[in-house]
């Protein structure tokens, strides 16, 4: 009897000890799941980004709570994750990360700072999304989509609530791209086209009341012209840069939808592109390109000199490596956000200036929103 006992005793000491164990490790998975153990830095002499995090599922971002440490502890499990199928388009908005995915038809939010996961735009209603590609937030939080399919932008507020669409398919064939001017009067949108067709556009619109305001360019290798032109982004001077993939460049326009300047030629060396696909910029007016070839995204300045590169090409999976890279976005502190498809991640980059607690993605500035009711 008292061998029975002991053995129990043991046994239940074992489970506690593990329970407790398990418990302390789910406390901060959702934190250090997808960090390093120690800093990537880029360039690894003297580094001005850092790698920080990676974004794959809900439980990257969801709060682990008693409840998931038991069922951990008694499944071995937390439950099933709710994964990115095939993102591509990325926007950032005090925190908050909206991707778009293609599978998933839908803008999937990773809310880092408030621990909390949505999908948005796949209720029955005006507001369902068919193939969304393009994503852009104005400075108040808005939710700007390319509609790929159904070839118009969508607008969704911060929490993902339906507020308008416009554009449609009279006016575009492929839209791909988008982006909202530094004052949200503007929403200039990219229409990429096809082989067989010369409607390849850059549309402005107003972004209050979606009246079409302008088209610009059309199938060309000339100033002002497109060849499956994709993304697009704008600087604080108002500026719109524009990846003209086919032509292996990016233009640049004024806020009127004038030709400024191009920057870039076809290469494998640094500062030429092969695949150019997704834009940015910082709030110093520095330009962010993805090359889907090179497998990284390379940084210019406003004039279009070449600053750096970070990533490499990869059939392996982990920090800086990509496949099949697409789009790209810097939030208001300069960290960058990075989206892969192959890999359906989002790897997080933060600048040298900045510590990881600080910021909007490091919760400096989060409210915790108060309970209704």
């Amino acid at each position: 009897m008292f061998h029975l006992s002991h053995k129990m005793m043991r046994s239940n000491t074992y489970h506690l000890l593990a329970f407790l164990f398990i418990a302390l490790l789910s406390g901060c998975a959702g934190d250090e799941i997808r960090k390093q153990t120690f800093e990537l830095g880029y360039p690894p002499d003297e580094p001005r980004f850092y790698y920080e995090r990676t974004l794959t599922s809900s439980f990257d971002v969801k709060e682990i709570t008693a409840a998931d440490s038991l069922r951990q502890f008694a499944t071995g499990t937390m439950g099933s994750a709710d994964g990115l199928g095939k993102p591509y388009g990325v926007a950032v908005h005090q925190g908050r990360v909206y991707v778009t995915d293609t599978v998933k038809r839908a803008i999937v939010m990773f809310d880092v700072p408030g621990k909390n996961y949505k999908l948005i735009g796949t209720e029955d209603g005006p507001g369902r999304l068919r193939k969304p590609i393009g994503i852009a937030v104005s400075k108040s939080g808005n939710i700007y989509v390319a509609d790929n399919s159904a070839k118009r932008v969508v607008v969704f507020d911060r929490d993902g609530n339906f507020l308008r669409a416009f554009g449609n398919r009279s006016l575009m064939s492929r839209p791909s791209g988008i982006a909202i001017s530094p004052d949200e009067t503007r929403a200039y949108v990219i229409d990429t086209g096809g082989i067989e067709t010369q409607e390849h556009h850059m549309l402005i619109f107003d972004a209050q009341t979606g009246e079409h305001l302008q088209t610009i360019g059309t199938r060309g290798r000339e100033e002002g012209n497109f060849n499956l032109a994709l993304q697009a982004t704008t600087t604080p001077d108002g500026t719109v840069y524009v990846t003209d993939s086919g032509n292996f460049r990016v233009e640049a326009f004024d806020r009127d939808g004038n030709f400024k300047l191009a920057f870039g030629s076809v290469g494998r060396k640094s500062g030429q592109f092969a695949r150019p696909k997704g834009i940015a910029s910082d709030p110093d007016g520095n330009i962010y390109v993805v090359d889907a070839a090179f497998g990284n995204f390379q940084i210019f300045d406003p004039k279009g000199r070449l600053l750096m590169f970070i990533g490499d090409r990869s059939q392996t999976p982990g920090p800086g490596r990509y496949m099949l890279p697409a789009g790209i976005a810097v939030d208001e502190d300069g960290r960058v956000y990075m989206v892969d498809q192959f890999f359906r991640k989002v790897d997080i980059f933060r600048p040298a200036t900045i510590k990881e607690n600080e910021g909007f993605l490091g919760g400096e500035h989060y409210v915790k929103p108060k309970k209704k009711g």
